[in-house]
């Protein structure tokens, strides 16, 4: 006698389920990796006043290398940026604040700025373009 040949099943499909599992962790894993990639701070810039503007003048932080701060003009010491903001804020009733970071100032001094801004009193932080930031 003869050996017999293998006889595959007239109606073989390809098993298709660790493909799709394959698949899935991929999909997972890019949606995690793209959920990742992506920081961003919502910032609203600031708009031109054309007419009379009504109540007090904006309020500029200037965050200059060393680092170094003057709100509108006045140089402030790190160390007195907290309680200095948290003062010209408590009776303020727009605690809007523009931030202006000159050449040389890493992103992460801007960014610790704006934290203390925040952690004293600013509600909105506007980023001031360079067409109105004041030059000293």
């Amino acid at each position: 006698m003869r050996p017999s040949a293998i006889s595959l099943p007239r109606n073989s499909e390809l098993n298709v389920t660790p493909m799709l599992d394959v698949m899935l962790v991929l999909l997972v894993i890019f949606m995690a990796a793209s959920a990742a990639m992506h920081h961003t701070i919502d910032v609203s810039l600031p708009q031109t006043c054309f007419d009379l503007c009504d109540g007090p003048g904006p309020i500029t932080l200037e965050v200059l290398p060393g680092p170094v701060y003057r709100l509108n003009g006045t140089a402030i010491a790190r160390a007195a940026l907290a309680s200095t903001l948290r003062q010209v804020y408590v009776n303020r009733p727009e605690k809007i604040m523009y931030v202006a970071g000159q050449p040389g100032v890493t992103y992460e001094t801007v960014v610790d700025a704006i934290d203390r801004a925040r952690s004293n009193g600013v509600r909105v932080i506007g980023i001031s373009p360079k067409s109105a930031r004041p030059s000293h």
